[in-house]
This record gives C-alpha cells, structure tokens and sequence, in this order.
C-alpha cells in the first residue's frame, strides 16, 4: 500500500494556514481534479478524493489538532473520510456547499451541467443526523489501562408507528408537483463561462421531492421520536483531558433513512488526589518523602501504582531532591507507540524538633566528617 502524503502537501498549503485558506486550497483541486471535469481519468478521480480526505482533517479543529501531533496513525478510527469507506457521493454531499458562491448551486450540478455529466444534479442530497456531544470523566486507572463505558443518552430515533415514513400510510405520501419528485429545481444562470445549468433544493418540498397529507400522529410527520438509549463503546488506554472520540452512527437519526449522526464522546479526567499519583503528560509522577535514616542508610518501600503497589529500592546516602525513574510504567501512547516512565521524586524529611537524647546523636553526627558536606 502507497504511503499516505501530508495533507498540508496536498492542498498545496503551509501547516501555519488559516481556515480560510485551506477551504480555498480545496476548492481550487476539487476543481481541477473534479471527475466530471476529467472524464475516465481514474489518477485524477484518485487526487479528488485525496484533496478531499485531506479537506476533511484540515478543516476540522479537533482533526487537525490530532493530526498535527500525531500525524496519520492519530487518525485512525477518527472518522470522516480518514476512517475510509466513503463513495464519490459522500464527497459531494458533505462538502459540495462550499461551491455554492462560485456557482451558484449544488457541487455536481454546476460540473454536470458545464461538462456534460449531469446525472448528480437530478439526486437529491442524502439526509443526515445531528451530531451529539457528551463528556465522560475518567479516573487515572482508566486512562492508564482504558476502558469500556456504558452511557444512558435521549436522542432522535426513528418514529416506531411510521417506521420514518412520518406519513400513516404509504398512500398519505404524494409526489411535489412542484418538482415533480425529484427534490430540485433547476435555473439557467449566466456566468463568466457562459449560461450554466444549476439546482438548487425545492422550495416547496425542501428537498424531499414529496409531501405528506396525512402525517404520523406520534411523530408529527418528521418520522423522528426522542427515546433514551444505552450506548456502550471502548476508551483507549492514553487518552488526554479535551480529546474527542467519535462513535459512528450513534448520534440523532436522520429523516427519512438517511445517515444517522456520531456521537462524540469528550474525554475529561478527574483530579489527582492530594499527596499521590499524578500525571505529567505520559509519565506517571510521585513525590516519596524519606525520612533521614532511610536516606542514609538505604531502604526498601512501597510506592503507589494506579490500582496496586510497587517496592522500589532506596540506595544508601540517596539525596533530596534526586528522581527515581521506572522506565515503561507510565501512561501509554493513546495510538499504542511507547509508554511514559514513572518518575518518583525524593524529598528528605527533616524533623523541627528533637527530645534531648535525639539532640545528644545529632551533635555527635555533626562533628563526624561523615556528616560534612562535600563539595
């Protein structure tokens, strides 16, 4: 399998560009490479759709921000184009509105009509359903190791009584005489090419090319109820406070069979409790008081570890302020290359007061040459 190009490459753009740039970027190679543009040519149809995988991380905050850091391993299972699987139609569906202001009408429909395709600008654009967003607290367990949750949310489902129609039977459902079921009309419209074709959605039908006469009681015709639902997916082991997961499919329905929504699951992580375990972006970090002797002499202790014990050995004469690093037992990598360490810092105890017999052993070690620090 050939490698996957940098998407900043792609779009003939540098990582530093604005928003605004990029949607220019993309607009500019989906209309070089556009398939209607480049009849038969299978390489041109393949850079299409590259600009357009690339588009779908680039204008995405979250995307881009992931992909910045991790680069295309950080896209995995992310969705969108990314996640693979869409057809030349999703293409047109999710990004075709960004042509609107240069012709006037759908995506397809301006190629269509200037080029000689025109079978998309009689399709009417597939439905889809709102995307919804929840936020999961995670304790530092669970972002070490990951995790399965399980979630009670209310979203929009497909009516039960009509089955999505929104209409009580299949005869309550009538062809829009305005365009006459095909959800679109069409305008001749003059531009610097010349008279071009294009659609536009029905007013009258909005889109749909039907209406209903006779509309679902429960539904009131929309064929969507609200229902709760209990959604049960994985966390991955490394995830950060911010990062956004994306459940395909279990967001809010879409009318009329379309493609339902995601839901997007918004990583939040509780607070370290006060004296133990903490996290350092993928390390784990522990802050081990000593008391004097132990320094000294050496010793063996218990640390904390996520949901167990760890004994680590102390070293004879181990200064304050020295690190203790666990190589590997860290926080994992979220996209499975390396781990973090555990890092324990050393602090030496040091006693404010001392009984007459303590004070009578302190003098003694101070004039010892053991106890005289040395340089």
């Amino acid at each position: 399998m050939a490698e996957k190009r940098d998407y900043y490459e792609v779009l003939g753009v540098d990582k530093s560009a604005s928003a605004e740039d990029i949607k220019k970027a993309y607009r500019k190679k989906a209309i070089q490479y556009h398939p209607d543009k480049n009849p038969g040519d299978k390489e041109a149809e393949e850079k299409f759709k590259e600009a357009a995988e690339a588009y779908d991380v680039l204008s995405d905050p979250q995307k881009r921000a992931r992909y910045d850091q991790f680069g295309h391993a950080g896209m995995s299972g992310q969705g969108g184009f990314s996640g693979g699987g869409f057809s030349m139609e999703d293409i047109f569906s999710q990004f075709g509105d960004i042509f609107g202001g240069a012709f006037g009408g759908g995506f397809g429909s301006a190629f269509g009509s200037a080029f000689g395709g025109g079978s998309r600008s009689s399709s009417r654009r597939v439905a889809r359903g709102s995307d919804i967003r929840i936020k999961v607290k995670l304790s530092l367990a669970e972002v070490v190791k990951g995790v399965e949750k399980t979630v009670k949310i209310n979203k929009m489902v497909t009516c039960p009584d009509c089955h999505g129609k929104g209409a009580v039977s299949e005869a309550d459902i009538k062809t829009c005489d305005h365009c006459h079921g095909t959800g679109v009309v069409t305008k001749i419209a003059n531009t610097i090419l010349g008279q071009m074709q294009t659609t536009s959605p029905c007013p009258y039908c909005g889109g749909e090319g039907k209406k209903i006469t006779n509309p679902c009681r429960k539904c009131s015709g929309t064929g969507l109820v609200k229902s709760a639902e209990e959604i049960t997916f994985k966390i991955p082991a490394g995830v950060q406070e911010g990062m956004q997961l994306t459940i395909q499919g279990k967001g809010n329905a879409a009318r009329n069979g379309g493609v339902p929504g995601n839901l997007l699951v918004v990583i939040e992580e509780e607070s370290p409790k006060e004296g133990g375990l903490q996290r350092d972006g993928n390390d784990l970090v522990y802050t081990l008081n000593l008391s004097f002797p132990d320094a000294v002499l050496g010793c063996s202790v218990e640390i904390p570890y996520i949901d167990s014990k760890l004994k680590i050995k102390v070293d004879p004469g181990t200064q304050p302020g020295k690190i203790l690093k666990l190589r590997g037992k860290g926080i994992p990598e979220v996209n499975g290359y390396g781990c973090g360490d555990y890092l324990i810092y050393v602090q030496v105890y040091v006693p404010k007061k001392l009984d007459r017999k303590e004070k009578e052993i302190m003098e003694s070690w101070r004039a010892s040459s053991s106890f005289t620090p040395k340089s």
